[in-house]
């Protein structure tokens, strides 16, 4: 059998235990690119592309927002919307550590530590959506709904 040319991350094993329905994506990672960079290798627009941003609140407790790749998150909102005092992103240290995955590969699936995933809510109404797949330079493609059925996010509006 030959051999697959994607990786197999902990997200694709999450995944593939899921039984989900999921196309993968490579393309050619720039460090600090963000999604602007997968958005055009991949010839789809920003919107679809959907960041895993690892943040933390004021007791330090890690939480997963995931939001529009051409989106900021009101971290004011969400700490609102969430009941905390407030939120900031974590360093990219903290973050390895808590998902152990390296920012810029960072996936909500198959995290180290079980965190609280919050979903910008309009993400549900689109039709696809690319998500990042445990690795630099790779992502996997799904309908929303199928992250919901697997990660049961908590929905939230905190688009910038």
């Amino acid at each position: 059998m030959a051999k697959s040319k994607f990786p197999v991350t902990p997200a694709i094993r999450v995944l593939r235990e899921a039984n989900a329905v999921y196309g993968e994506h490579l393309y050619n990672y720039k460090e600090k690119g963000g999604t602007a960079v997968s958005s055009k290798e991949l010839g789809v627009d920003e919107h679809y592309m959907i960041k895993t941003i690892v943040m933390e609140d004021e007791n330090k407790n890690p939480l997963i927002c995931l939001m529009h790749g051409d989106a900021e998150i009101s971290t004011k909102q969400l700490a609102r919307t969430i009941g905390v005092r407030n939120i900031t992103p974590c360093t990219p240290e903290t973050a390895n550590k808590h998902t152990g995955y390296l920012v810029g590969g960072t996936s909500p699936f198959g995290t180290r530590k079980k965190m609280p995933i919050y979903m910008e809510e309009t993400i549900q109404e689109l039709p696809i959506i690319y998500i990042n797949g445990g690795k630099r330079g790779y992502l996997v493609s799904m309908d929303p709904k199928e992250v919901i059925r697997i990660l049961k996010p908590t929905m939230v509006n905190v688009k910038i």
